[in-house]
């Protein structure tokens, strides 16, 4: 007998009713009569959001130990999910402007069409220029500590359009944060936006009024923002736009400049995000800052990025973990990642694509709540950047013949994307085996979806195991598949 508990809702006119739920709050989940579609991207077949197979569950009271499974319990869930984009920066609006009408429109359908695409909610820009700039541009004259000359012209001509644009397609919403690279180059210790240097402090209240400048004037463009982080990489000295803060002094503006200008100007319900770079120094960045009840009171997350490998280590999923453990108010969101050093030859490498798999399942599993791409389109060099950076982006335009490539990261981006709704629940979901990667949802509709990758040479047969009923699938080698219960 599943355990019960009572609980009292009271509701308009002041009357109460007791209501019987489960121990997580709602019904529990049966996979009687459900059936499961299968949804495979994979490396050699050509399969790309293929539906398969449909699946039948079968009683499947006690798997063996020699059977391989992937265990679901709907009856456990976790965080919410609020979204999954990509960053929308002035090289990918540059691009974007490059094709043809036809390649644009497919282009904005792919990323947010909930159906005909992969339904793309959230989205990142930056304040004044970064690498994946043409050039530096800042928004005030030099000197002007009181902002009087305060003026986003520069963004009107591509950025602006593009981000309504995106928006358009999104459906009339789209979750989107903001971030600086750098200050002024006055306001900065080091004279220079670029090659890292420090914020003064006579210019710490100056600059807090900057982002409230820059989100007023993005809205009365018709922009909205939802969110902003405090500075791009805080602990990296770049050749491009860069500052940087340790984490008492990010905290510090955070609590006695930032936090409380937002307040006072009305902005108070922006998202504010702190860190905003590498899992390597998550921990040590948010215990200083968010230990701290006078500056976490503003804070609503902690940010991170995945180039930690750069110094040839993994990516630090512990890190991510134990900031979920020790601060469980607060959210996680992934700010940035994509794969650096360019190069053309290797645009259809799968690799690319399963790189993105592996951050996102163990990402989700460790409890972030949103999970934002970088350059959501680039150009057939990996740019346009003015400090020579390209990267690699999940779509990319030749804009000598104004056409469109899509990377293996457009395919594992959308396995989530896709079939993972805003307001879903992750639910329990865990492997018996370490060749196959999982994490699943409940979506609001109730359907699930459960993600299961497989990065090796081998195909593996396995069981899809909910609460004594199995349904027998195959998984690809260097495959991702996304299994929908309903």
């Amino acid at each position: 007998m599943k355990k019960q508990i009572l609980v009292t809702c009271f509701i308009a006119g002041g009357l109460a009713r007791a209501v019987s739920v489960n121990a997580q709050g709602a019904a529990p989940f049966s996979a009687n009569n459900k059936t499961v579609k299968v949804i495979v991207s994979e490396k050699v077949a050509g399969y790309k959001f293929t539906p398969t197979e449909t699946l039948q569950f079968k009683d499947s009271p006690q798997p063996a130990e020699t059977d391989v499974s992937v265990f679901v319990d709907p009856a456990k869930s976790f965080q919410t999910m609020l979204g999954i984009g990509g960053a929308l920066t002035d090289a990918s609006a540059e691009t974007f402007y490059k094709l043809p009408k036809d390649k644009q429109k497919e282009f904005l359908t792919a990323y947010y069409d909930k159906e005909k695409g992969i339904g793309y909610t959230m989205g990142r820009t930056n304040i004044q220029s970064c690498d994946f700039s043409s050039s530096s541009y800042g928004y005030v004259k030099e000197g002007d500590a009181d902002l009087k000359t305060f003026d986003i012209s520069h963004d009107k001509t591509y950025r602006i359009p593009f981000i309504k644009a995106a928006t358009a397609a999104a459906g009339g919403k789209l979750n989107l944060f903001v971030s600086p690279w750098s200050p002024p180059a006055f306001m900065k210790d080091n004279n220079d936006v670029l090659h890292g240097g420090r914020l003064k402090p006579e210019f710490d209240q100056s600059w807090a009024n900057f982002y409230v400048k820059f989100i007023k004037a993005y809205e009365k463009e018709g922009v909205p923002i939802w969110g902003l982080t405090v500075q791009n990489e805080p602990m990296a000295k770049q050749t491009w736009e860069s500052c940087m803060y340790t984490a008492e002094e990010e905290r510090d503006f955070v609590k006695n400049f930032l936090g409380p200008t937002l307040q006072k100007q009305g902005l108070a319900d922006k998202k504010l995000i702190v860190w905003d770079h590498n899992r390597d120094l998550l921990y040590q960045r948010a215990s200083t800052i968010l230990e701290d009840p006078e500056a976490a009171k503003y804070i609503w997350g902690v940010g991170f990025h995945w180039y930690e490998t750069w110094t040839g280590a993994g990516q630090q999923f512990e890190a991510t973990r134990r900031v979920h453990e020790s601060f469980p108010d607060k959210n996680l969101i992934f700010t940035e990642g994509c794969i650096e050093k360019f190069d053309i030859a290797k645009i259809n490498d799968w690799a690319i694509g399963e790189r993105y798999g592996l951050s996102m399942i163990n990402d989700f599993n460790a409890g972030t709540v949103a999970w934002t791409d970088w350059n959501i389109l680039l150009d057939e060099k990996g740019g346009p950047n003015h400090v020579g950076n390209f990267c690699f982006a999940p779509i990319h335009a030749d804009t000598k013949t104004g056409s469109l490539i899509y990377t293996a990261s457009y395919y594992y981006l959308g396995h989530f994307s896709k079939y993972i709704q805003p307001g879903a629940k992750r639910i329990s979901a865990v492997a018996s085996r370490d060749k196959l990667l999982t994490t699943a949802y409940q979506n609001p509709d109730g359907k699930l979806a459960i993600i299961v990758m497989n990065q090796t040479d081998e195909k593996i047969d396995y069981s899809l195991w909910i609460k004594g009923k199995a349904a027998k699938t195959t998984s690809l080698p260097h495959s991702i598949a996304t299994l929908i219960v309903e």
